[in-house]
């Protein structure tokens, strides 16, 4: 049973024992809008952090005594920004995940074939990334996924097992769809706000203020800073003793379907 249910039968309790109380006592009436307030509060906060756990399930970090971390990538591919990227890790031996948004996989099939050649894993961040993807219904949310895989495949053969939701949001349509397909919902445990930011300093100081074993870091194709910071970070994870691997290996998960 998801927490999302747990919350609801705790909720649903808590309205009927007020509603006796009433009957029985007195209940003001303003406690009806703080049960209402506090339920909202909580979902909205399930929605919107993935290591929550609220409506699904989700794989987030991977073992907290593991000396390995994973850097993930979503929104590509983006030509002129990814293929930097791609000569960045390939330069320093670096493998990583890219989510990608399945219209820019059609766009741009050749960047996909390069990660997959690469040795990075590709992994599905939805079609269109619309900015009401989480307001979509759950056949919407579907037919996403199964476009995004078909044009993955279209490029490299091969179908992704891993979705991370855009923008990290979660929701009982998208729950629904995770529980009828073979996808491993992936969330992060570091998160950049590169898109946020242009100054390499502070970006590069809240990606490793913290950062230890398991981590999985969240960073995004298209940003210049995230391009300018990488040789950094990753030679602060190397005097750190952490060793930067595929997100399939550090979850110890299959990352395509067979």
């Amino acid at each position: 049973m998801s927490r999302y249910a747990i919350i609801n039968i705790a909720f649903v309790l808590l309205i009927a024992a007020a509603i006796g109380l009433d009957r029985a006592v007195y209940f003001p009436w303003w406690g009806y809008g703080v049960i209402i307030v506090a339920y909202s509060g909580i979902c909205a906060y399930g929605a919107s952090v993935m290591s929550a756990q609220f409506f699904m399930p989700a794989r987030c970090r991977g073992a907290a005594d593991s000396r390995a971390i994973a850097i993930t990538f979503d929104d590509g591919p983006v030509p002129g920004k990814t293929d930097r990227l791609l000569d960045i890790l390939k330069q320093y031996q670096v493998p990583a995940a890219f989510f990608c948004i399945g219209n820019r996989v059609k766009a741009a099939p050749q960047l996909v074939q390069r990660m997959h050649a690469g040795g990075h894993l590709v992994g599905n961040h939805s079609y269109g990334h619309g900015t009401l993807f989480d307001l979509l219904p759950a056949g919407r949310v579907a037919q996403e996924l199964k476009d995004t895989d078909e044009a993955i495949h279209a490029a490299i053969g091969l179908t992704p097992r891993f979705f991370r939701p855009p923008y990290g949001v979660t929701n009982p349509m998208i729950a629904w769809v995770m529980r009828r397909t073979p996808y491993t919902a992936i969330g992060w445990s570091v998160r950049s706000f590169d898109t946020m930011t242009d100054d390499d300093d502070k970006l590069l100081k809240r990606v490793t203020r913290s950062l230890k074993g398991g981590d999985v870091v969240l960073f995004h194709d298209h940003c210049e800073s995230t391009l300018r910071i990488l040789p950094a970070f990753f030679e602060y994870a190397g005097k750190a003793g952490l060793k930067i691997v595929r997100i399939d290996e550090l979850l110890n998960e299959k990352g395509y379907r067979a």
